[in-house]
């Protein structure tokens, strides 16, 4: 009778094994988790203070003493068609407006807001959502300038801001050296004057620029501040800067929830529209 005999099994080398498992894990620690995965958003969709809550919290809201200031809102792709004729019947005086991102991104609602905020009487600017890890400071300048950060002494125009904040897509710092950093900003700015005869206005956070400017001091001289806390106070200023210009106070206000104070009465507003 025949003989039926297992067929053999192919062993792998202690070598073999050992690489075979190293492998393994090596392609498991470069895949995302479903974590990591979900909390990154889609480019694009970064928005003025999306980092704020994350990394220095919130407090309470302002209390009194507003008589010196003026309300004003910052809007986005995600606000949709906005209300402006409710907002600006609250007191709302003053808006920005997100124009672009990096030089892929584009408002689609940005005619709407921008346009909208205007017939209802409002003062009002563009910003840009800045990623210094896609694209040089000049070359992302041109492209906010030509998609809606331009500028005309109409009275009711602000100059340009630059948000440049926590990189919600990765490294904080957007993978670049504290000096680095400067030089972006630096080489932003410049374009930007170049371009509009105006000084951006800068939108950032103290713990933001602490950590990737090295809190460096050289833009206060020239270029509004317009920070971000939740909470009673704007608390401590970047080096350079004297007081603050501008202060995103909550991101839970109502009709629109990014809600912010300028230091000043509407005369100040309007003078900073004429330049």
């Amino acid at each position: 009778m025949p003989v039926h005999r297992p067929a053999r099994r192919s062993r792998l080398s202690p070598a073999g094994v050992l690489l075979a498992v190293l492998s393994a894990l090596s392609l498991l620690l470069t895949l995302p988790t479903a974590a990591q995965a979900d909390d990154v958003p889609e480019r694009g969709t970064a928005r003025l203070g999306q980092g704020v809550i994350e990394h220095d919290g919130q407090g309470g809201r302002p209390t009194g003493g507003d008589a010196a200031q003026t309300e004003g809102v910052d809007v986005s792709s995600h606000q949709g068609n906005v209300a402006w004729q409710t907002l600006w019947n609250s007191g709302v005086k003053w808006a920005y407006v997100k124009a672009t991102e990096s030089t892929s991104y584009k408002n689609p609602y940005f005619a709407q807001q921008y346009n909208g905020s205007y017939g209802v009487g409002m003062i009002r600017g563009a910003y840009h959502f800045a990623t210094p890890d896609t694209s040089s400071g000049a070359t992302q300048a041109n492209y906010f300038a030509s998609n809606g950060g331009g500028w005309s002494r109409d009275g009711r125009t602000l100059p340009g801001a630059l948000d440049i904040e926590w990189n919600p897509y990765g490294a904080a710092c957007f993978g670049k050296s504290q000096s680095a950093m400067v030089s972006w900003i630096r080489d932003f700015l410049t374009t930007y004057k170049a371009r509009t005869g105006r000084d951006a206005v800068i939108y950032t956070a103290t713990s933001w620029w602490k950590q990737c400017t090295g809190n460096y001091g050289g833009f206060g001289s020239t270029n509004p501040l317009w920070i971000p806390r939740y909470d009673t106070s704007p608390g401590e200023l970047p080096a350079g800067w004297g007081f603050h210009t501008m202060w995103q106070y909550t991101s839970s206000g109502p009709t629109v929830g990014d809600h912010n104070k300028f230091n000043g009465a509407l005369d100040r507003v309007v003078a900073l529209a004429n330049g």
